[in-house]
Order: structure tokens, then C-alpha cells, then sequence
């Protein structure tokens, strides 16, 4: 189990962190999520000893992390940490003895990874030669080649194409298959949403949200309800009691229905107005989700 507990972090005046906690179990991939400055980058580098929490504790297997343990960590930054002279292959072979493997597996590993990321055919070219999205898979390939206890990734979907991203999500998942607990962080929210057993919401240094998607939408408020009704008028929902309409377009309306609304009410007001083609609770996108979770009151009131 990783477990980040408590952490505090300022830097002057600025509360980056207000006692952020969560875990991450043993095969489990864990979305981090948040807007810019909310404090991602700083968690996750107080997690690998690139910066000291003023309170608070990372564990693994309930033990603090160490320099031994974070020996065994992949780890990718949010800014590359890769040499630009340095040939690919060598560079991951590099990477894979500074974390304690032997030179002839390193180079197996190497080998390995180069080519799951789609850069087989340029382990011989220098770093500096790639493009930024190839750079990219390097250094994730850097952060995997040493078959990690355990994975902590900074953006890793950042700048790559559909390809990569196809690439990576099943290196991820095969991590999870064999154990690894993965957290990440991404303002992907969409791949957030397809990959991950468990999200955690980050904002104003507080974690605001979390637990898996389908928790998160479980404490949403209100129930929304998608009805197509295509030759209605529009506004043909306003009368029912206890709907308010959220969008409308072309007889494609979405409504939000109070705590004990009956929603056959709803359906008895859509078929007077003509054939319904598509009547289905509507469940909320982590987008959404993230916009509800970080959003002040004050921010609505307005």
C-alpha cells in the first residue's frame, strides 16, 4: 500500500499543501487530478525526496519512504530529466542500473522497452535528435525500464499522440496486472475516467474528492435524466414538478430532478408532446465531476 498521510507544504506565504491523504493499494491505478498550482507536482516530488513536507508522511508497505525505496520507484517528472547527448538505449540501460539492475538485464530491459514504446528503430539516435513527443517515451520508457515496485507519473500522457497514448495505457495497466500500485496525475479527464480504479480530486491544496468514478457520481447532487423527444416544442419540460432543464437542443433535453421526483412524471410530459426515442438516466463525466469538486460556493453564487 502507498499511502501519502497528512502532508503539509508551504513556501512562504503560500499553503501549497493542507493535509493531503490518500492511498493507493497494490495493483491499483489512482488518478490525480487538479487544476494548475493545486499542488500535484509538489505531492508527488515530497514522494520522491525532491522536496520536504513540513508535516506528513509517505509510506510504502507501512514503512516511510527511503532512499532504498525510492530505489524501486519509476518515477516520471513533469520536466524531462533525460541526457540530450545520451543514445536512447544507453540512456534507458543508464536508468535501469541506477536503479540496481545488473548491466546484461539492464540492456535486456532496455531492449524491451525501447521497442514497447515505438522506438526500436532509434535506440543509436541521440535524445536531442527526437521529437518532443518521442522524448516523451523515453522517459517514460526511463521510468518502467526497471520493473518498479511501484509508479508515480507527472503528466505521462502529455504531448503524445493517439498511438502513445494507446502504448502507454497498456504498459500501465499490465504494471497493475502484476501488482504495481500507478498513481498519475493528468488533466486528461477523459483517459482519467477510462483507466482508473480510483480518482483523487485536488484543490486549493485540500483533496476535495475521491474514490472511483462511480462513488464520486454516487454523492453527486441531484439526479439527471436525458430524454430525446424529437418534434417537441421547447421548454416542453418546464411544467413538471420538481425538473429544472439543464440543456436543450433539438429536442435532445437534459434534466436534473429533485430528491423524490418521480421520473414517470417526466415521461408522461414527454410523450404528450410526441415519440420519445431515448429515456436514460444520464450519468455524470469525471469532467463534470471535477468542475462540481472544485468549484467555491461563493464561484456559483456568482
Amino acid at each position: 500500500m502507498l499511502e501519502f498521510d497528512g502532508l503539509y507544504k508551504a513556501y512562504d506565504s503560500n499553503q501549497v499543501l493542507k493535509g493531503v491523504s490518500f492511498t493507493v493499494a497494490p495493483g491499483q491505478m489512482f488518478g490525480f487530478c487538479g487544476s494548475n498550482g493545486a499542488g500535484k507536482t509538489t505531492t508527488m516530488r515530497i514522494a520522491m525526496g525532491l522536496a520536504r513536507a513540513d508535516a506528513g508522511q509517505v509510506r510504502w508497505s507501512g514503512q516511510p519512504v527511503d532512499e532504498a525505496v525510492r530505489r524501486r520507484i519509476g518515477y516520471m517528472p513533469e520536466e524531462r530529466g533525460l541526457y540530450p547527448k545520451m543514445k536512447v538505449g544507453e540512456q534507458l540501460a543508464y536508468f535501469a542500473r541506477l536503479h540496481g539492475m545488473d548491466a546484461g538485464p539492464a540492456n535486456r530491459a532496455a531492449e524491451t522497452w525501447a521497442e514497447r514504446m515505438g522506438l526500436g528503430e532509434r535506440r543509436g539516435d541521440r535524445v536531442e535528435k527526437l521529437s518532443l513527443g518521442n522524448q516523451q517515451r523515453v522517459q517514460l520508457a526511463a521510468a518502467l525500464v526497471s520493473e518498479p515496485d511501484v509508479l508515480i507519473l507527472d503528466e505521462p500522457f502529455s504531448g503524445l499522440d493517439p498511438v502513445g497514448v494507446d502504448s502507454l495505457a497498456e504498459a500501465l495497466l499490465e504494471q497493475c496486472r502484476r501488482g504495481v500500485p500507478v498513481v498519475f496525475s493528468s488533466h486528461q479527464l477523459d483517459l482519467v475516467e477510462r483507466l482508473c480504479d480510483a480518482v483523487g480530486i485536488l484543490a486549493r491544496g485540500s483533496i476535495v474528492a475521491s474514490g472511483t468514478v462511480a462513488e464520486l457520481r454516487s454523492t453527486t447532487a441531484g439526479r439527471q435524466l436525458r430524454v430525446v423527444v424529437p418534434d417537441a416544442s421547447p421548454g416542453w419540460a418546464t411544467g413538471v414538478p420538481g425538473a429544472r432543464i439543464v440543456s436543450e437542443q433539438r429536442g435532445d433535453t437534459v434534466l436534473e430532478l429533485a430528491p423524490g421526483t418521480d421520473d414517470q412524471q417526466v415521461l408522461a410530459a414527454a410523450l404528450a408532446t410526441g415519440r420519445v426515442t431515448h429515456f436514460a438516466w444520464r450519468e455524470p463525466t469525471l469532467v463534470e465531476l471535477f468542475r462540481d469538486a472544485v468549484t467555491t460556493p461563493q464561484e456559483v453564487a456568482a
